[in-house]
């Protein structure tokens, strides 16, 4: 089962520390590389303009996607520094740098020529596992420079830990495996003395370009449009928040996180089964859950939710690396209090609200206008995402490379919730700020989470 949590939660085997860092000469072309047309994806926008109000706070903000894994044996630093650039050159979202113009525009740079992008094996000798985690937040870089992505080896005497450090500018949750199964393989063929061919990506500056060009087409006769503009003045003129209490979110709180199980091996099999006698699917019922947990909190028998979806459309786009992630919001009627009453009303709105993660809230706004009455939310909004952890690439391997994926904690004011299939259990994954107040109502959240999904494990709810 792959490790999940904060950089805290990672605790790697003291060790030698080599990481690998952009070389003078190519920041030099980075910083000369010409502007582009193609403007930034709306997440990619929306990332460096919460960086820069953060940063006038002097405040940080959890940002990074850091992996980490095991192989056996020493390291051969010229074909891990091969396998690591020929991963920058291959995927062009890392070949972009951003700035603000005079007019508050972003406006993206793009290298021209990826051979150009040369990262350098650098040894820092032999560190503790507090001072790893130190480096490798001081090396990472920010979302206003070009190299905001780090890679490393810690080597040890019988195997060495590579560990990654991406921010969410480049990345998503699809792209950390991708980045794996890349290195990995690419890094493995050259040991044996010939670099692998792999198929081409698509463009990530490509799909930016299009999102862009689909956006602009809307209008608010759009059902994409629509369906947000419904959505959102149904609750309220805005996006939902956490059902609970979190605390003074207006002050610095650092990021926490917590997993507990829900359901093990057996219970996960009988939950399978009752989404299917419900006729809908996993994800289906796992967003019905999300709305029985939220009605035992409220009392409400309405529930709005948001969950992230994977906006890759092609097999290129499958193996490309950079932040496809979108969202979806959707609504479950509880009226029928029946686990197969609620989670077919969450299956069919989860369904018929897909088109919508091609059209960000954001410029759902920009149309309608503050005569709307519909504003933005004060915080990020607290998504329910579902994973079968069992379709990710290798994921049987995960134990016995000593996988992890971690997120760096610097700061938060949200909640996003996590609940992933593995091969043995389902657990519940959930990042907060931690403070007290958080704390406490994670804790009331976890419980009346594994009440609600054992009800359904045993089938307790009514069919």
């Amino acid at each position: 089962m792959v490790a999940l949590g904060t950089i805290h939660d990672w605790r790697p085997k003291p060790g030698t520390v080599i990481s690998w860092s952009a070389s003078p000469r190519a920041r030099e072309v980075a910083v000369q590389a010409p502007a582009s047309a193609v403007p930034p994806s709306y997440q990619q926008a929306q990332h460096l303009r919460s960086y820069r109000e953060l940063a006038r706070q002097d405040r940080e903000m959890g940002r990074l996607g850091i992996g980490a894994w095991d192989i056996p044996g020493t390291c051969d630093i010229d074909a891990m520094t091969a396998a690591i650039n020929a991963h920058l050159r291959r995927h062009d979202t890392y070949h972009s740098w951003f700035e603000f113009d005079p007019e508050d525009r972003i406006v993206r740079h793009a290298i021209e020529d990826p051979e150009s992008i040369d990262f350098v094996p650098q040894d820092h000798g032999l560190q503790r596992p507090d001072e790893i985690r130190a480096h490798l937040l001081r090396t990472s870089g920010t979302p206003l420079t070009w190299d905001c992505f780090t890679f490393g080896v810690i080597q040890r005497a019988d195997h060495f830990t590579v560990y990654l450090s991406v921010d969410h500018l480049h990345t998503d949750g699809m792209s950390t495996g991708i980045l794996y199964v890349e290195i990995q393989l690419m890094y493995a063929s050259l040991l044996y003395g010939s670099a692998m061919q792999l198929p081409p990506p698509a463009g990530y500056l490509e799909f930016s370009a299009r999102e862009h060009a689909h956006n602009q087409a809307m209008n608010l006769s759009s059902y994409e449009v629509r369906a947000w503009i419904q959505y959102a003045q149904d609750n309220g003129g805005t996006l939902p928040d956490f059902a609970l209490p979190l605390g003074d979110r207006s002050v610095p709180n650092v990021g926490g996180m917590v997993a507990a199980q829900l359901m093990d091996a057996e219970e996960t099999v009988a939950f399978e089964k009752a989404c299917e006698q419900a006729g809908v699917r996993f994800s289906g019922g796992v967003f019905a859950c999300a709305a029985l947990i939220d009605r035992e909190i409220t009392g409400a028998d309405t529930f709005y939710g948001i969950t992230p979806y994977d906006t890759r459309s092609t097999a290129e786009e499958q193996l490309s690396a950079g932040w496809y992630a979108s969202f979806i919001p959707f609504v479950v009627d509880m009226s029928d209090g029946s686990f197969a009453s609620v989670a077919r009303s969450a299956q069919k709105s989860f369904d018929e609200c897909q088109p919508l993660a091609k059209v960000p809230f954001e410029r759902v706004l920009e149309l309608a206008g503050p005569e709307s009455g519909l504003t933005a939310p004060e915080y990020v909004v607290p998504m329910v995402s579902f994973l079968d952890a069992r379709k990710i690439p290798v994921s049987a391997e995960w134990d016995r490379i000593n996988g992890g994926i971690f997120g760096d904690s610097r700061s938060s004011d949200q909640v996003c919730m996590w609940v992933n299939r593995f091969e043995n259990e389902t657990n519940l994954t959930i990042s907060f700020p931690d403070n007290a107040v958080a704390r406490e109502s994670v804790s009331r959240y976890l419980e009346v989470a594994r009440l609600v999904y054992q009800r359904v494990a045993q089938s307790q709810f009514v069919s």
